[in-house]
């Protein structure tokens, strides 16, 4: 018996290197990407224009605008109020010669049993961040708030 649970547990561990190991080998040399919350009143009209199209979905998106970059983190569409969404950190690493942006995103749900408005909500944040080009690749990694 001793055994079998030695044998689970090591399993559990492996797997749990395989899974999330990768995420912080990859993340070495990246670079902070220094970043900035825009109100959604100063949201740039292009972003403002587009937003409608993605909003459905949960994503990162980055756009070039006025040689501004700006990173837009949608959560999709929630059926009530009190779901948020916000960004932690930035980073920017070279993997395979390719500029990958990985986004660490926090979202937040209502706690069970708080009272919350039903209406459609779609939660997002809008970034303007330092960087000067364009990344090849986005990844949205989230993490959920308790």
């Amino acid at each position: 018996m001793k055994k079998i649970v030695s044998l689970i547990i090591v399993l559990l561990v492996i797997i749990a290197a395989v899974i999330y190991i990768p995420k912080y080998v990859n993340m070495e040399g990246a670079k902070d990407v220094e970043f900035n919350v825009v109100e959604p009143d100063n949201i740039p009209v292009q972003i403002a224009e587009v937003l409608p199209n993605y909003r459905m979905k949960e994503k990162a998106l980055v756009c070039k605008i006025n040689n501004e970059i700006y990173v837009v983190v949608t959560r999709g569409e929630k059926k009530t109020s009190g779901y948020e969404v916000d960004i932690k950190e930035i980073k920017l690493s070279n993997e395979n010669g390719e500029d990958v942006l990985t986004v660490y995103a926090e979202f937040e749900d209502p706690k069970p049993g708080e009272i919350t408005t039903q209406i459609l909500t779609y939660p997002y944040i809008v970034v303007k961040t330092e960087l000067k080009e364009l990344p090849d690749k986005v990844i949205l990694e989230k993490e959920y708030k308790n």
